[in-house]
């Protein structure tokens, strides 16, 4: 059983902090329940099930800070691990940078457990693999795809009194499809909570719809052109930018935050007036945990409002040197869009270019967020408010701060699931952008 309950992890806890001898103490107690299945060639290839519980417990005197982990949670197991984690103390050097843990903290109800989720098994797993399979085969076209479901819970308690906990369910579905005769690929991914809003067959139709469209795609020449992209195409752009809205790294002079000759472009307009993008824990669609790893309370912010920098992430450090307040990393992100639908949008584009998703972005210079990066997975060419034919894929250049300078229209949006940054991936609301003079530098001949 890896889910502990409130309670339950209450009770580790409190019993790992009795055993403390050092300054003070800091324990994280994580545990998930979760499960797979990938398929492949229209056949599955693996699946299986996963349960894990893990114990980490910080000890500190002064500014020197040991870590050690456990898994196991008997009375002596929790005592070693304690000892172990002063042992290290004492042996580390000192950290400039240390901050004491915080006391405790006020927190919201969260929205991030589903029980349907929670309750996921194999036998639904093998159906969403057969809602893939099937009509691929029976459309001459062969299917790659991967479900993972998670069900999970984490709790931190410290010597200064603060204790806290939150459950959280995911469920991640991604699928590729390949025509047969090797030249056409549709691509679909979905992200959710809940498990009820997950729909396998609708999901897998979108993708075989686009890898048949996509076939013998053609050349056209590289340039500026107008496009549209889906959200999980702009959903790594957005992910870069806002995890580059770094406090220090802006004050420091190494980020696209920093302004020449000192000081941020907090207060700054540097975008589009109708790009707001925002924080909220308690949004119903993009759900996150109400406190942040090292125990910080989140909130509804505003990071980016009508185009203008409202908010920078200041870690604790950071904060206390600069005489400000924390401002904690988000769990999620929401870009306000409109009300247009793709099609909407295709039918008011002259000539441009649709953009199914990007791969392998990589960044080309910080300080202009400027990333490089390739179409894949069906792009298709625009003319007279209509798709034409799909085209070859091509090398971006291009940077999110400049793309929502260009903005067009914004149409509905999508959760897209993103990784990395502080504290791992979050969930982003992200709508259809189109936007002109969109920079494609050459041709990729990947399909």
């Amino acid at each position: 059983m890896a889910i502990f309950s409130k309670e339950e992890a209450k009770k580790i806890l409190e019993k790992v902090l009795s055993y403390s001898k050092a300054d003070g103490c800091e324990a994280n107690l994580n545990g998930s329940n979760g499960g797979n299945i990938r398929y492949a060639r229209n056949s599955v290839s693996t699946a299986g099930e996963s349960s894990d519980v893990t114990l980490a417990v910080q000890s500190y005197y002064g500014k020197k800070s040991g870590v050690a982990t456990i898994n196991e949670f008997d009375d002596a197991s929790l005592e070693k691990v304690v000892r172990r984690a002063e042992e290290l103390a004492q042996l580390a050097p000192e950290n400039p940078e240390f901050v004491e843990p915080l006391t405790q903290q006020a927190y919201g109800e969260s929205k991030t457990y589903v029980e349907a989720t929670a309750k996921i098994t194999p036998e639904y797993r093998a159906q969403a693999a057969a809602n893939s399979i099937n009509p691929a085969a029976a459309k001459d076209v062969t299917a790659a795809g991967y479900l993972e479901d998670s069900n999970n819970f984490t709790s931190m308690m410290n010597t200064k009194g603060l204790f806290a906990y939150n459950k959280s369910t995911g469920v991640t579905f991604t699928v590729t499809m390949r025509s047969n005769d090797g030249t056409g690929s549709g691509w679909v991914t979905r992200d959710y909570n809940d498990v009820t809003k997950l729909d396998t067959v609708e999901a897998s139709n979108i993708a075989i719809d686009k890898a048949l469209q996509s076939r013998n795609a053609k050349a056209i020449e590289p340039g500026k052109y107008t496009v549209i992209l889906e959200p999980a195409a702009s959903a790594e752009l957005l992910r870069n930018m806002l995890f580059g809205m770094n406090a220090r790294t802006a004050d420091e002079g190494r980020s696209f935050m920093s302004k020449k000759g000192g000081g941020t472009k907090m207060g700054e307009k540097i975008m589009d007036e109708r790009v707001t993008i925002y924080t909220d824990p308690w949004n119903v669609e993009v759900p996150a945990s109400p406190w942040t790893g090292d125990g910080q309370a989140r909130k509804k912010m505003d990071i980016i409002k009508n185009g203008v920098v409202s908010n920078l992430f200041y870690d604790r450090f950071w904060a206390s040197k600069q005489n400000v307040a924390p401002v904690p990393f988000p769990g999620n992100a929401i870009m306000e869009g409109g009300t247009a639908s793709v099609e909407d949008m295709i039918k008011d584009t002259k000539k441009g270019i649709l953009v199914t998703r990007f791969w392998y972005i990589r960044s080309v210079d910080p300080q202009t967020q400027l990333y490089t990066g390739l179409t894949r997975d069906s792009t298709f060419f625009i003319e007279n408010g209509k798709i034409k034919h799909p085209v070859k894929n091509f090398r971006f250049n291009e940077s999110p701060v400049i793309m929502l300078n260009n903005l067009e229209t914004l149409g509905k949006q999508v959760r897209v699931s993103v990784d990395g940054g502080p504290g791992g991936g979050a969930n982003f609301l992200i709508p259809y952008m189109k936007l002109r003079d969109f920079t494609f530098t050459s041709l990729s001949d990947a399909v």
